[in-house]
């Protein structure tokens, strides 16, 4: 579900001002997603004293009931590739973060997703106290060895219980194509815990971007890249994992601004990208 406490919606003044269909439907959009994520968390509030497998599976409907709302009011699709790339098991799933969209629309994909969120979170009524029900991971920030030995700690007990670890390894959305900011939250996970590593791609910032309220039709695009195995050297893992990470975004968004009605993309984002990763 998306956090209450993101930031209000800006325009992004490279963006320029979507036509008046598109502002109209979103606007009904996130009336509709404010308004069912509010009825799912007061309507499931007894799911918080009954078993995590239950409240789960409602988490799940939020994802797929907002994702079709999505695709109803405003054209907005998703497409996934790669689901045979998620193994059996655990696995830590490192994931580009473009999006708001992404902290809800992703956790369907998943048998059992534990994401890696902020501790702060957890005091926000209803949210936060569905945060600890879910037993994802809180992070407190304020001191980095403590906190990096409290996120090991956790992922290893999530392991343990043969969940999906989903990380953000950018800590904070970041717009396609800009120059990426990794850190090194994610190797540390990935040579402590000893499961296979899976690469996500996707490109759902160009159709519901940052700091912005519009919702543009399209095909958002996730892309499960092949596992990366366990025990690999530290700077083969880093290597491997963000140059393929970074071209198949990068190949994402190129693909969407193919499409006969391509989202608005500002060229000045892809210049990093473009310049290091494409082949």
């Amino acid at each position: 579900m998306l956090s209450p406490n993101q930031s209000a919606p800006m325009a992004d003044p490279a963006t320029p001002r979507p036509p008046v269909a598109v502002i109209i439907r979103s606007l009904i959009y996130a009336l509709a997603f404010y308004l069912t994520t509010a009825a799912f968390l007061l309507l499931g509030a007894w799911l918080l004293f009954a078993p995590r497998r239950w409240a789960m599976a409602g988490l799940r409907l939020h994802g797929r009931t907002c994702i079709a709302l999505l695709g109803w009011i405003c054209g907005t699709k998703l497409e996934v590739r790669g689901r045979e790339n998620i193994p059996g098991g655990a696995c830590l799933v490192i994931a580009k973060h473009q999006s708001a969209w992404d902290t809800f629309a992703l956790i369907p994909l998943f048998r059992d997703p534990a994401i890696v969120l902020k501790d702060e979170l957890k005091w926000i009524p209803f949210y936060g106290w569905f945060c600890v029900k879910f037993a994802h991971i809180l992070v407190k920030r304020e001191k980095a060895s403590v906190a990096l030995k409290a996120l090991i700690r956790d992922a290893k007990q999530r392991v343990a219980d043969g969940r999906q670890i989903l990380i953000f390894p950018e800590g904070t959305r970041t717009a396609p194509g800009a120059a990426p900011s990794y850190k090194p939250g994610y190797i540390a996970l990935y040579e402590a815990l000893g499961v296979p590593a899976v690469p996500l791609a996707l490109n759902s910032g160009l159709y519901w971007p940052r700091r912005s309220l519009w919702r543009y039709p399209g095909t958002i695009i996730v892309e499960l890249l092949p596992a990366l195995p366990p025990g690999l050297p530290r700077a083969a893992f880093r290597s491997q994992l963000e140059d393929a990470l970074e071209a198949a975004s990068l190949r994402l968004v190129e693909e969407a601004a193919q499409a006969p009605a391509p989202p608005p993309v500002t060229g000045d984002e892809t210049k990093f990208t473009l310049k290091k990763y494409k082949r």
